[in-house]
Formats: structure tokens, C-alpha cells, sequence
């Protein structure tokens, strides 16, 4: 018999089985002409896209062969390089390198992020009060003082609003609140200053005409600072009948007292007593609870329920401020971005700063009064020493030494009503 190393034409294959050949050799057993497909294959195996070598008869058997089947490999052109015959193995993936580039993009948009929202937030303050325009001021102390004022400025609320929040539709603004909050290396001290406080109007620059007008020893409440020539001569009439520097103003009206309340998702507050008064519209009961921004400005505005009028007012204006600093510092509104955005925008378009105020130091402020609502610091109110005629007298003494204490950056040990 041939070995057949390469097919046989139709003229060579003589009795061959097939086309009506008398042969008992099957056709199968030819040896087709192939195409050769892919690379050259190694030594030892067929060629890509070849049928491998086929037996040949020896004396009735087959000589040695290894058709490659009992490996399981497959015939054709397969996908190169493996020895498997199922192609070339992937590398392990280099997980280090994905670590790497993965913390890279999360600190990058991280960075982004914080950028542009500080400048959106820096964007938004009204820095509308001119600190240069108050003369003969005390020099500055250890510390940083911020004077807050919460006014009574109806603006921006409608009709509806001013009846629903019981504001009244007074024209202009007024002050409702004062208070000093002292930052410094002793804890904060917040310090509230009492609207019906008798001061001194001193010699003063008008804050739009620029006229200096000489003070004659005009004795007022401390309100009608306010009222006379705006934020300008309160810092002044403050920082004269104190002799403490102002460094900050900071002052927010009803209607985003209220706007920041809501932003933040209402504020919890311990009420110390039953409180119900028609003309702020406060009616509480006694206990823990929640305020909405309508519920908290009716709470800080309550005077005429309490014994102790406008001095206990104070005291609730206090706890309440602490508290809502303490709210908008949870990680339940600073890590969630669909609260901390509207707390933040709400704050910053409703309140109205000194030119040199920065984020930083409204941050100041705000984590400052959270540490007083947390025991870190002191709250009180102005040393007083009786009244004449409706106002009510500071303690000079008392007063003189607090201011010396907060100048100095010293412990508070004074103490007021």
C-alpha cells in the first residue's frame, strides 16, 4: 500500500473505491488537498486549518500515532498562542495601578467640588456693612468678637407671610436681638445684649451722608442705635459704652431665620416651661420637640409670656441659636448634599455681613456657638444693675471686668442675669 504523502489525482487512483470503483477501500480514506489557513504550526502538529497526518496500514494495524484527541486539542484556526489551544492567557490585573488611579480621581473631583463650592458660598454673602466707617474705636483685644443682630426686617415676606408668622407690617427694621459671641483660646462666651438697654449715643459718621455728628450725651435704648443710622452706629454706640472691639457684624432678618430653620429640616429644642403667647404666636407645651422655621421664630420672639419678659426672651434666643448651629453641624446635614446645599444657600442669602467677613470666619461663628449649646462655653446676659424709666442699667463694674477678661482672652468668671 501508498503512504499517501499527498492526495491522488483521478487518474492515479486505478480500482480505487469511489465513482463506481470495484475497491473495498473507502473513499474516506483519501488524503484531500487542503488549504493551509494560519501560521506554520509547530513541530509535531498539523498545520492550522489542516487535518492532521492520517495512520497508515502496517500489516493490518497502524503504525504509532497521536492524533491529538485524547488532549483535546482542536483542530482549525484557532486564536493563537496557548498551548491549550483556547488562546493567549490575560495578564492578572494590576490592582495596585487601579488603586492608584481611582484615589487620584476621587481626591481630584473631591478638590473640584470643594473649590467651587466655596467660591458659590463666597459669592452669596451680602457684605453690605462698611466696619470702616465707625471712628474712635477701642483698640482690638485677644480673641475675635462678632456682634449678631437678628432684626425685624420683613423684607422679602408677602402678605400671607406677615400674617401667617405674625410679623406685623411695620415699615423699616429694627433690631430684635443682639448678642457678642467671644471666640478664643478659653472656649466661646455668648454674651446677649438686652434691646431696652440704656446707652450713651456717641459723636458718630453717618453712614450714607459721611457728616460726623457730635454726641451730646443722649441717653436711649439700645435699639434706637439701630434704628438711627443702621448697623454702622450700632458697632459704634456698642463698642463705646463697652470699650470692647468689634470685629465682626453678622445680622439676619424673620423671614431667614425662619428660611434656615425649614433648609435644615426644623430644630430640636428642650422647652422648659408651657409657652403661649397671641402676639408671636407661640403655643408649646413643655418639653423636648422639633420646630419648623414658623414654630422657631415665634419661639425666639416670645417676651410677653415670660416672667422674666425680654431677659428670659434672651436666654430662649440663646438656647435656640446654640441649637440650630448644633443642627446644621450634625454629619446629617453636612454629608448629605441634598440638605447641607439649601441650609447653606438659605443662610447665606439671608444674612448680611461686614465687608472683611469671610466663610471662614462665619464657620467660626457657627462651630463657636455650637460649643456653647455643647457646655464647652458660657451664655449669659449683660451685668445688669436695675433700670430708670424702662431702660435697663448695665453694671458698670461687672461690665468692665468681662470686657477685660475678653480682651485678655481669659476664662469668663463674670456673670449677668
Amino acid at each position: 500500500m501508498n503512504d499517501w504523502p499527498e492526495a491522488w489525482s483521478d487518474d492515479n487512483r486505478g480500482g480505487r473505491y469511489g465513482r463506481g470503483s470495484g475497491s473495498a477501500q473507502p473513499e474516506s480514506a483519501r488524503v484531500m488537498r487542503q488549504v493551509r489557513r494560519g501560521r506554520p504550526a509547530p513541530p509535531g502538529q498539523a498545520p492550522y486549518g489542516q487535518v492532521p497526518q492520517q495512520p497508515r496500514y502496517a500489516d493490518g494495524g497502524y503504525d504509532d500515532y497521536d492524533s491529538g484527541y485524547n488532549t483535546g486539542q482542536v483542530y482549525g484556526g484557532g486564536r493563537g498562542g496557548g498551548g491549550d489551544g483556547y488562546g493567549p492567557e490575560r495578564p492578572a490585573p494590576d490592582w495596585r495601578r487601579r488603586i492608584k488611579w481611582t484615589a487620584i480621581t476621587l481626591v481630584t473631583v473631591l478638590v473640584v467640588t470643594t473649590v467651587a463650592t466655596y467660591f458659590w458660598a463666597d459669592s452669596k454673602l451680602n457684605r453690605d456693612v462698611d466696619l470702616s466707617k465707625v471712628i474712635e474705636r477701642p483698640e482690638k483685644g485677644e480673641g475675635t468678637n462678632y456682634l449678631i443682630v437678628g432684626s425685624d426686617s420683613r423684607e422679602g415676606l408677602s402678605d400671607e407671610d406677615k400674617k401667617r408668622l405674625r410679623t406685623g407690617s411695620s415699615e423699616g427694621k429694627r433690631t430684635d436681638s443682639m448678642m457678642i459671641l467671644h471666640t478664643g483660646d478659653n472656649g466661646p462666651t455668648l454674651i446677649s445684649l438686652p434691646r431696652d438697654s440704656n446707652v450713651e449715643i456717641p459723636t458718630f459718621k453717618g453712614s450714607e451722608s459721611g457728616k460726623v455728628y457730635q454726641g451730646t450725651g443722649r441717653q436711649v435704648k439700645l435699639n434706637a442705635a439701630y434704628a438711627e443710622d443702621g448697623p454702622e452706629l450700632l458697632v459704634r454706640t456698642v463698642e463705646f459704652n463697652t470699650g470692647l472691639h468689634i470685629d465682626h457684624y453678622v445680622e439676619i432678618g424673620f423671614a431667614g431665620f425662619a428660611n434656615i430653620v425649614d433648609a435644615a429640616g426644623g430644630v430640636e429644642i428642650d422647652i422648659p416651661q408651657d409657652i403661649k403667647d397671641t402676639k408671636s404666636g407661640a403655643d408649646f407645651k413643655k418639653g423636648k420637640q422639633t420646630l419648623n422655621g414658623e414654630e422657631a421664630l415665634a419661639f425666639v420672639r416670645t417676651r410677653y409670656a415670660l416672667a422674666g419678659s425680654d431677659l428670659d426672651r434672651t436666654k430662649n434666643q440663646q438656647k435656640f441659636l446654640s441649637a440650630l448651629a448644633n443642627q446644621v453641624a450634625t454629619p446629617s446635614t453636612v454629608l448629605n448634599p441634598f440638605r447641607l446645599y439649601p441650609t447653606m444657600g438659605a443662610g447665606l442669602d439671608s444674612l448680611i455681613v461686614d465687608k472683611d467677613m469671610g466663610l471662614f470666619d462665619l464657620a467660626d461663628m457657627f462651630w463657636s456657638m455650637k460649643g456653647v449649646s455643647g457646655g464647652e462655653g458660657t451664655s449669659m446676659n449683660m451685668p445688669l444693675a436695675g433700670s430708670t424709666g424702662g431702660n435697663l442699667l448695665w453694671d458698670k463694674d461687672k461690665v468692665k471686668q468681662l470686657v477685660q477678661q475678653l480682651n485678655n482672652d481669659e476664662k469668663v468668671t463674670v456673670r449677668g442675669d
